[in-house]
């Protein structure tokens, strides 16, 4: 692993990295979107995302503890992890969703930068189906000005935009077969295109972060240990779920959407999209 951490250092991202068998894959893919699309008294996100899938999803819950991911998130943050977030990326076929060149760390409220986000292909991703353009090195600099737009086919929960120009001839393709996975730094800049497939392109996207990170923006934070210890406190540990959807799963999931909007849409007032 010590290749993967001088890279990640270096360029701020690395893949492939074998996670999933193809089937292992496909199949959470269609598990998670059975959770996202069943019968539920609360939505599961901000602007139709399934957001932190692990507290109320069994199999997601364990993919987030598989050991190649824990292994590499470990080369890059040591040897104590937690899971701050996870996210579904699902993109219908022909949909026009898109996500506009971000740093992920710029809204989170977080008071450092010892996170990792790892993307796993949950079926194939390609250029046309709108996998990620990473730009190498742009971790490196100051973190960039972002622009609110609340554009409807955004799928970033302010559709923040960077203020910045990309030029193409400097990004790399994240094409990834099924159960691949990438890895990317919080203050990478990266983006997405729309799918012009006929099929989804589905990703899951787990934030590891070590636990001396803070949330400075919001009263209260939470994570669940992967890895280790934690001898910080400064995050409410969540258990993994008893049941997919369980009572006591999907009251853990609302306190944490709740809590982490308050970093996500701080300084809005009449927030678009927000859960409330």
């Amino acid at each position: 692993m010590t290749d993967l951490a001088d890279r990640f250092t270096t360029e701020g991202f690395c893949f492939p990295l074998d996670v999933l068998t193809p089937d292992a894959a496909l199949a959470l893919g269609e598990e998670l979107l059975r959770i996202q699309a069943a019968d539920r008294p609360a939505a599961l996100g901000n602007k139709g995302q399934f957001q932190y899938p692990h507290v109320i999803s069994r199999a997601a819950a364990e993919v987030v503890c598989h050991p190649v991911l824990l292994d590499a998130a470990e080369s890059i943050l040591g040897p104590d992890i937690l899971v701050w977030g996870s996210t579904l990326f699902a993109k219908a076929p022909h949909s026009r969703s898109y996500v506009s060149w971000h740093q992920d760390l710029h809204y989170w409220g977080l008071d450092g930068d010892a996170e990792v986000a790892a993307w796993i292909a949950l079926g194939p991703v390609s250029e046309a189906s709108g996998c990620m353009h990473f730009v190498p090195g742009s971790h490196l600099g100051d973190a960039v000005g972002h622009t609110d737009t609340f554009a409807a086919d955004n799928a970033l929960t302010r559709g923040q935009e960077a203020d910045v120009d990309v030029d193409p001839d400097d990004t790399v393709l994240v094409e990834l077969e099924p159960g691949q996975a990438s890895l990317h730094h919080g203050h990478l800049l990266h983006a997405s295109g729309p799918n012009r497939t006929d099929d989804w392109r589905l990703g899951l996207t787990v934030n590891y972060i070590a636990p001396h990170v803070r949330q400075a923006v919001a009263a209260t934070d939470f994570a669940t240990l992967v890895r280790g210890g934690d001898r910080f406190g400064n995050f409410v540990h969540v258990p993994p779920p008893e049941s997919d959807l369980s009572e006591e799963a999907m009251a853990w999931h609302r306190r944490i959407l709740f809590a982490q909007n308050d970093a996500i849409y701080e300084g809005l007032d009449g927030t678009e999209g927000e859960i409330r």
